[in-house]
């Protein structure tokens, strides 16, 4: 689930090599962006991709932005819509770690576990349902392996349970915004 294109031409390579079935899911908002998703902290998914050759190895998350307060995984668009909370958050006094883990499966959870031991909060923000998605069994993980870990309850933050709407308005409805990433860590603060 490459958000950047560095990532992406990095994965596909690994994905090449390797000798077991790999899907790559990629994300059509993130398509011919030109940074419009820059602004206050977040990062351009368009990116120096270098001339030579290199690889990303599966199951290594990216920290995209450090903090002490929350953790936040989230990743493709969902990503640049957490790093724009946490910027926002910053001026509030909220420090968010922001981790993107550029593969499901493996799955980084030292890293995950690392920075939840920092922050003691997790919230998980994906545009799949909440239902099932993958965020619940990184949920499920976290809960069995690292509870102990965690001051308050995991947050997980997704497009709510229901068929993705036609009309772009209901759509944005539904999928995480900006200002519900928001909202949701600052309850996630108070709990």
């Amino acid at each position: 689930c490459p958000a950047t294109a560095y990532d992406a031409v990095g994965l596909l390579r690994t994905a090449v090599h390797d000798d077991d079935p790999v899907v790559m899911f990629e994300h059509k908002k993130l398509y011919g962006s030109k940074g419009n998703r820059a602004e206050k902290g977040a990062l351009s998914p368009i990116g120096e991709v270098p001339d030579e050759y290199y690889t990303i190895p599966f199951g290594k998350a990216e920290v995209r932005r450090e903090g002490t307060d929350v953790t936040i995984v989230a990743n493709l668009l969902m990503m640049y819509n957490a790093m724009q909370a946490a910027a926002q958050l910053e001026e509030e006094g909220i420090s968010c770690e922001v981790i993107d883990p550029r593969t499901l499966v493996p799955f980084d959870y030292d890293t995950l576990y690392a920075s939840i031991r920092k922050t003691g909060r997790l919230a998980i923000v994906h545009e799949d349902v909440q239902r099932n998605g993958w965020g619940a069994e990184v949920a499920a993980k976290v809960a069995s392996e690292a509870l102990y870990y965690l001051d308050a309850p995991i947050k997980r933050i997704c497009t709510y349970n229901v068929p993705i709407p036609f009309a772009p308005v209901m759509e944005n409805f539904v999928v995480p915004s900006v200002e519900r990433i928001t909202t949701e860590i600052k309850q996630l603060m108070t709990e």
